[in-house]
This record gives C-alpha cells, structure tokens and sequence, in this order.
C-alpha cells in the first residue's frame, strides 16, 4: 500500500476545506457578474471538478457549465462566459492553448493551478488566481488532488451568486467525511477484492455522474484497469441490448450501482429493473447505497469511497497507483514532436 496515496486520500476534506477557505478570501472583480456560461478549461486530473460540480448543481445553477477539454473555447464564448483555467502543473498545452483565447476575447478568467506557466500568466495580467498549496497531496498527482479542484470551483461560483452554497454546508460535509472514513475504507476493500480480474462498468444517475468520472479515472490510471461509465436513465435505451457478444468479453464484466433515496424517484424504480437486466445476462453485479443525506455529502462520499477503492485494487494487482508510465511515454513522445 503506497502511504502517500492513503494519506492524500485521507487528506481528501482537508484539500476541499482549504480550497474553499482561500478561494473565498480572494477579491473577484465587480464584472464578473451576469455571465450565462461557466467553461472550465482543463484535462484529466484537473477537470474532475468541474465534472463533479456540473453534476452536484445539474438542476440548482441558473447558468450552464462546461468542461473545455482541447486547445480551443467553443464559439459562443463572448462577453458572457466565465472562464476557469484549471491546471494543477500550471503548464497543461491545452489550457494554457484556451487561457490565451480568453485573454485575446478580454473574457472574465480566474485561475487555478498550483504553480507553472498559468500562475504567470495570470500575475502578468491582474487575473484573479488561486494558487493551491499542495501539502495535502502528498502524492503529487492531479488525480488525488480532486479536492482542491471542487472545493475551488463551488467557492468560486457561490462567490459570484450562482451556487446557492451556505459555508455551514462544506464544514458539515467535511465533518461528515471525516467520520465515515473508517467505513468507506472497509466497503473499498471489499468492492476492490470483488472487481479482481474483472471490468467495472460504474452506474450512476443525477449529482453522481461526475463523482462516478472521477472513480472511474482512477481506476484508469492508478489501478491500471480498463473501466467505463454509464447513467441510468441514459442506458435503458441502448445498452441492456449489448450485453450478449461477445460473450468472452462480457463474462469480465462487475456492474457497480450506485444508489441513492435522492434520485428522482422514476430513476430509483430504474435501479432494481436494471440490475434485473443485468443478471439475466449472467453479469455479476455489486450495489452501494449511499449514506449521505445530501447531496452534496453523497457526492463527495462518492468520490472518497472511489478513491480508496481503487488505492485496494491497485495493491491487489501490485500495481504502483503513482507510476503513469504510458501516459509519461505519450508526452515525452508528443513534446519530440512538436512543432518548431
């Protein structure tokens, strides 16, 4: 078990509470108001938490949110986009790419990264910034540092009027964390030792789908395991039909329910029917219910339980859930070949 990933994890409340608490001391400027857009700008790691935030207020924000994952900012970013450039090295090409596409629009830009080439730009051009101090991620990876990500977000967001998030809230969530730790660490534990040798197909409704993501990145990249994601009511219409062939390929598969008294009540009635499908296929199946009261506590209960989960499967196969080996090659590759 690597000890830095169990402490970044166990660090988890600690890195949302900071984000919230610095993010929140930071002056935004008056004009950034009356926007109908919030685009965040970043990959992998750095754009969970506008993934998870985008769920968490799917149906209480009055402006959209949107994860810009690529070089350019779509073409109705104008006057009334907010734009988020998130990096945790501060020097991802994509979004430093879209960063300089905001600065040339003059669009409102705040800033998140722990250091790099957006910590100077954004000095350079007065743009508001947070710049996280890792000493909760001991780890030193973006994926682990999700925290920090959300907690900047929602502080950012609640600070220009759109999320209706009261500060008691994240104390009590954080609070709530730090008491079911104990728990989600032996319900990991059980779901890694289960999902051995097999395919997790993560399921998902509502504020969980971006929770889910995060999950299932790291499944990815640190328990060097192939896993996907899929939303009821979404896969009703399509994929309970393609769970027949190949056959060798769906005897791997371990569906993983995740099931919440917060969903809208069709979706709950979904959840049963599904498994139903699910296990007429010969599939084996696994359900967590969630124990949050809010949604706001499910969500992040979510995403700690997803993380130690994939810390136990990492061990489990013997693999390092730091060492990024393929994706280290893939930019070492792609820097030799970038253009003059």
């Amino acid at each position: 078990m690597n000890k830095d990933v169990l402490d970044t994890i166990n660090f988890f409340p600690d890195q949302l509470l900071e984000a919230w608490q610095k993010v929140n001391k930071i002056n935004i400027p008056e004009n950034y108001q009356n926007f109908k857009h919030v685009l965040v700008c970043g990959m992998g790691g750095s754009a969970l938490g506008a993934r998870v935030v985008k769920s968490l207020a799917f149906n209480n924000l009055p402006v959209s949110i949107e994860v810009v994952a690529g070089y350019s900012l779509p073409l109705y970013a104008q006057q009334n986009s907010l734009v988020i450039a998130s990096s945790y090295s501060g020097n991802t090409e994509e979004t430093i790419s879209c960063l300089g596409e905001a600065l040339v629009k003059n669009l409102p830009i705040f800033v998140v990264a722990a250091g790099g080439e957006l910590v100077k730009i954004a000095q350079k051009n007065n743009l508001p910034v947070y710049v996280l101090n890792p000493k909760f991620n001991p780890s030193n990876q973006p994926r682990f540092a999700v925290g920090y990500s959300i907690g900047a977000i929602i502080a950012i967001l609640a600070n220009i009027g759109v999320l209706d998030l009261g500060k008691s809230k994240v104390y009590e969530v954080v609070d709530f964390l730090r008491i079911k730790q104990t728990v989600l660490k032996t319900e990991a534990e059980k779901i890694a030792n289960s999902i051995k040798g097999k395919v997790p197909v993560l399921i998902a409704s509502e504020h969980l789908v971006g929770s889910a993501h995060v999950f299932k990145n790291q499944l990815n990249e640190s328990a060097k395991t192939f896993s996907v994601l899929f939303d009821i009511p979404e896969l009703n219409h399509h994929l309970m039909e393609g769970l027949k062939n190949p056959a060798e390929a769906v005897s791997k598969l371990a569906f993983i329910f995740f099931e919440s008294h917060l969903y809208h009540e069709r979706i709950q009635k979904r959840y049963s029917l599904t498994k139903d499908v699910v296990e007429k296929n010969n599939i084996q199946t696994i359900t967590y219910r969630m124990a949050g009261e809010s949604t706001l506590e499910q969500v992040f209960e979510l995403i700690q339980f997803g993380s130690y989960s994939q810390m136990y499967l990492s061990a489990v196969y013997g693999e390092d859930p730091i060492s990024i080996p393929w994706v280290d090659y893939f930019k070492q590759r792609l820097e030799v070949n970038k253009d003059p």
